[in-house]
């Protein structure tokens, strides 16, 4: 009945060591090999996918950066984007500034952060991360000179704040804008167009591939995967998501160290 297995990534696809752990690979493959669609439902941009890239190679399509680009990988080029405005964009960067925010812009293909703030990443609660910003990211210090250079290139702007408290700072400051926004990680402000969520990128694809959104099942733990969760035929739910979150599953698997997904795998598909 289902054609479509959206999965997000960190919390999800992921274990608590940022890996894909072999049965669960097993798992996706051998379902992606049955015909199912098996994509990534992610707040990451492409840039931040490359690690994977050998193990996910059935893998056609993605919704990246939370919806901002729906990606064909196989022809290298987006099925739909959807850009913040250049002048947007300069406002996020000021907001960031005037918070001492580390500054993540995701264009289509790449990811863009300043060095030092990768250097420092524990202060913005993102260690985990590090490693990858290292290996994948642009370096950039002037991040207006960059928006005005690369004008409709920015897919999405993240900040990442020092504190919860700094965070909710910057959503008072900057919630007038014509955003959407979503909290992540313990203290990521996530910004992406209007409408833009993993629900309206799941929605593109299924039109692309004319399959019918209330077949499709998505996997989720986080706040940012809410919508999609309640629009997907099924939300399944991981064991690690919190208690709001579970609220709204029509099941509950185990947790991202313990295989979930195999078990979504194992009752839906």
């Amino acid at each position: 009945m289902y054609k479509i297995l959206a999965l997000d990534m960190d919390g999800t696809l992921l274990n608590s060591q940022k890996k894909i752990s072999p049965k669960t690979l097993a798992a996706i493959s051998e379902l992606a090999r049955r015909g199912v669609v098996v994509v990534v439902s992610t707040g990451r941009g492409v840039a931040e996918l490359q690690d994977y890239k050998d193990e996910l190679k059935f893998m056609n399509y993605g919704v990246t950066s939370s919806g901002g680009a729906v990606y064909d990988f196989f022809n290298k080029k987006p099925i739909k984007s959807h850009p913040i405005s250049e002048s947007v964009a300069l406002e996020l960067i000021d907001a960031g500034i005037s918070e001492r925010a580390m500054i993540h812009i995701l264009g289509l293909t790449n990811s863009i952060m300043d060095d030092d703030d990768i250097k420092n990443a524990a202060d913005f609660q993102m260690s985990v991360y590090a490693p990858m910003y290292d290996r994948i990211c642009t370096r950039c210090k002037d991040f207006k000179k960059y928006v005005h250079e690369n004008p409709n290139e920015i897919i999405k702007l993240n900040l990442y704040h020092r504190s919860p408290e700094s965070r909710q700072r910057n959503f008072e400051r900057l919630k007038h804008l014509d955003l959407t926004f979503a909290f992540a990680e313990t203290t990521a402000l996530e910004s992406s167009s209007k409408g833009v969520s993993k629900a309206s990128g799941l929605i593109e694809l299924c039109e692309f591939l004319q399959i019918d959104i209330s077949e499709t099942v998505a996997v989720g733990d986080a706040p940012n995967d809410i919508e999609v969760l309640q629009t997907a035929g099924i939300a399944a739910v991981m064991g690690n998501a919190d208690d709001e979150i579970k609220k709204i599953a029509d099941f509950v698997t185990d947790d991202n160290d313990h295989d979930g997904i195999v078990k979504v795998i194992e009752k839906y598909f």
